[in-house]
């Protein structure tokens, strides 16, 4: 395993920051522009995005705005959680490079941990990344690993920091995380770690430790103390480091400095392992690459032994029902079936006052998800008082007089009572799920029950939402209260509730109560697009109050995720890939894909846009999940609650089979069982080539697989296992019936 050198010539270095400040110059130039397009009832760069010639792009997308940079803590720049799988104590780094576990001291910023350690070089003590006009970075090491390396330029001299968090298990309890300073160029360059704190530290051998005799850091050769000011400090030459240990939980014992390669090659083989170990995808963007392994390793960095936190270091550090479902779902549809199975405990023991049926409805669909996906009878069996308890929740809530739940909360921050179109459909959606799950363990009697149950649940909600659509505006309204309070949002992110209704309706949109393809979804998609809902393909939510946000409308791009999904199980592939596009250009930072709950959409300044309590477990499923169904879909398209259809490739980007474009998906769990697939284009000789391996475990009644070739070129002809096929809509071949591995050859043209 090679070690993962920060140190970057010079000239690219001071080329990066001169191309890096251009760019931002020219984005906060159009701050008119960009008013523009944010009070606009449509999204008006989408628009744009669909009418490329090449569709929409990450290109496009992240010239538009710069990037997410900012937090509301006076550290400012947003902080870089570093843990080792699963571990329980995490360090976070700030994304300047100016320190470590740095505190906020801010009631949103509970449970922040460690001592702050602060970062300062040269002989004026510059704070590391304070000017971020000489700042390159952070980036992760071969893209996506979260080894971060950064450089900053102070004075004559430039300096690289590399930093990780420790995977072995005994240091990963403590939040250990390593740090090496190299200077890259210059003379007399120094650098300086202050420990903050009271106490004095005393120094044994090569560590601190505090007045209780504990390890709070470590350190190599080329540093020395400065006891008055809890200060390590050294002084460099070109091409010389120094390496430093901090612990977040003070240790009895010291990390030896001398073994930081070993420590940092075995970091980067114990991430590489666990990611290669699930699903992997292959295509021909590396950004996109980088991307998926990068969010799913970063959610990884948020589970704390078995619970999928929403963040850290801050208020929303604790499990959320529905974001930590999707969290968890998303583990297992990147095939890490046994993870996402022991996550699932303790989101079933959560709880929340007056959102029990909210709770219940997604507890349950999280469960049925993953047993469609993982087939583990185990955890079903060995848990059945928890999923009984939730299953009776709804089975015993319904009201005798409406056939509906109770009112229940709006949402978890809307205390309002209302009659529920998000609890009731989710519900509904969990007794169908629920039904198809316990008729596949062999309980054909209560699956029945439930299966008859559900039917007429279902219809019972949809009289009732039939007289609650507001059908006096165009499109029709389709609310969240189906007890007439909600009256129709006309520019929706204008006011509060309208924020709340957006997020909401994309939960009902993912319920299925009325099918993606039906008229009323298509409704509620039309709304979104044309009453100010959407921008770059991501949902914007309402007004705050400016002790945070700098301006009235917002992205919340995280709960967008069903609006993307519901589009993409519509066929509407170039319309979802905005939504893909503008979430990995615009919902997420660049080159560390962190994401967040809600961010400003005007900049702050020219270097970045305020991103609120990064990061987060549910932004980073909005990402992975798209990618996902991008690729492999496995949908019940005749809406009998059994999954039918599978169908590949169906919305990829048309560039990924440009020639010498390869796309590639290996053991992908789905309803039916695991699925591989490889495109291969050689459009230069005008053919295709797939070899799909299809799954055996439940054969789907229909099998599609779509070849999105470039503009300009279309398919000819195909053939499967050396037989002609035909063509439907002339890009997708039938697989249907056929089973093991599938060999297709396509012809091309112009």
């Amino acid at each position: 395993m090679k070690h993962f050198n920060a140190m970057r010539a010079a000239c690219i270095f001071c080329l990066a920051i001169v191309l890096s400040s251009v760019a931002a110059a020219q984005s906060i130039a159009d701050a008119q522009a960009i008013d523009n397009v944010i009070h606009s009832k449509t999204d008006v760069w989408g628009e744009a995005a669909l009418n490329r010639p090449e569709g929409p792009t990450y290109e496009y997308f992240s010239k538009l705005l710069p990037p997410l940079r900012y937090v509301e803590a006076p550290f400012r720049v947003y902080p870089i959680v570093l843990s080792a799988p699963g571990a329980a104590n995490k360090t976070r780094l700030l994304s300047d490079g100016s320190a470590i576990n740095a505190l906020a001291r801010q009631p949103n910023w509970v449970g922040e941990g460690g001592i702050p350690v602060t970062f300062r070089v040269g002989k004026q003590r510059e704070r590391f990344g304070s000017d971020l006009g000489r700042l390159v970075g952070p980036k992760y090491a071969q893209g996506w690993l979260p080894i971060v390396q950064m450089q900053y330029r102070s004075g004559d001299a430039v300096y690289s920091e590399e930093s990780f968090a420790d995977v072995d298990p005994a240091l990963a309890e403590k939040g250990v995380a390593h740090v090496r300073f190299s200077l890259v160029r210059g003379t007399d360059a120094k650098i300086e770690a202050q420990i903050e704190g009271t106490a004095m530290l005393v120094v044994d051998g090569k560590s601190l430790r505090n007045e209780e005799k504990k390890v709070v850091a470590s350190f190599g050769d080329g540093w020395e103390f400065n006891r008055a000011r809890n200060c390590l400090v050294a002084w460099l030459k070109p091409g010389e480091s120094v390496t430093l240990t901090v612990y977040t939980i003070p240790s009895d014992q010291a990390v030896d400095a001398s073994t930081y390669r070993q420590r940092i090659d075995a970091c980067a083989k114990r991430w590489e392992e666990l990611i290669a170990s699930g699903t992997t995808i292959d295509v021909p963007e590396p950004m996109v690459n980088n991307a998926w392994r990068a969010a799913l390793a970063g959610s990884y960095e948020l589970l704390a032994g078995d619970e999928i936190r929403y963040s850290q270091g801050n208020q929303y550090g604790r499990l959320y029902i529905g974001e930590g479902g999707d969290a968890t779902r998303t583990f297992a549809l990147y095939g890490h079936c046994a993870d996402a199975t022991r996550m699932m405990t303790p989101l079933f023991i959560y709880t929340r006052k007056n959102l029990e049926f909210h709770q219940a409805a997604f507890k349950l669909q999280m469960m049925c998800h993953l047993y469609r996906l993982c087939r583990d009878r185990t955890w079903m069996n060995a848990h059945r008082e928890l999923w009984e308890k939730e299953l009776n929740v709804i089975l015993n809530g319904r009201e005798a007089s409406t056939g509906l739940l109770p009112r229940e909360k709006y949402c978890g921050d809307i205390d309002t009572m209302v009659y529920s179109l998000n609890s009731n459909s989710n519900c509904w959606r969990a007794l169908r799920d629920m039904s198809y799950v316990l008729g596949d363990m062999g309980d054909a009697a209560q699956s029945d029950k439930l299966a008859k149950i559900a039917a007429d649940y279902r219809k019972t909600i949809l009289a009732a939402l039939d007289k609650a659509i507001q059908r006096n505006i165009s499109p029709p309204f389709v609310p969240i209260a189906l007890s007439g309070e909600e009256k129709a949002y006309d520019m929706i992110p204008a006011q509060r509730m309208g924020g709340y209704w957006n997020i909401m309706i994309n939960y009902v949109l993912g319920s299925g109560v009325f099918p993606a393809q039906s008229q009323t979804a298509g409704d509620v998609l039309h709304y979104l697009q044309e009453h100010g809902g959407i921008m770059m393909g991501m949902l914007k939510t309402h007004e705050q109050d400016k002790w945070f946000y700098q301006d009235d409308e917002k992205i919340n791009d995280l709960y967008g995720m069903r609006y993307a999904l519901t589009l993409l199980e519509r066929d509407e592939a170039d319309r979802a890939l905005v939504s893909f596009y503008g979430k990995l250009a615009q919902g997420f930072t660049r080159d560390t894909f962190i994401c967040c709950e809600g961010s400003d959409i005007m900049p702050l300044n020219a270097f970045g846009r305020i991103m609120y309590m990064p990061p987060n477990s549910a932004g980073n499923s909005n990402y992975l999940q798209q990618l996902r169904y991008l690729l492999v879909q496995d949908y019940d398209l005749d809406d009998d609650g059994t999954p039918d259809t599978l169908r590949l490739a169906f919305a990829t980007p048309r560039g990924w089979l440009k020639d010498g474009g390869r796309i590639s998906v290996q053991r992908a769990p789905t309803a039916f069982g695991e699925v591989s697939f490889v495109i291969e284009s050689d459009l230069s000789k005008g053919t295709i080539h797939g070899d799909v391996t299809l799954p055996d475990r439940t054969p789907p009644k229909k099998v599609l697989l779509r070849l999105r070739l470039p503009a300009g070129h279309v398919l000819k002809s195909a053939r499967v296992n050396a037989h002609d096929v035909n063509l439907i809509d002339g890009q997708t071949i039938d697989l249907s019936g056929m089973t093991g591995k599938v060999i297709i050859e396509a012809k091309a043209g112009q």
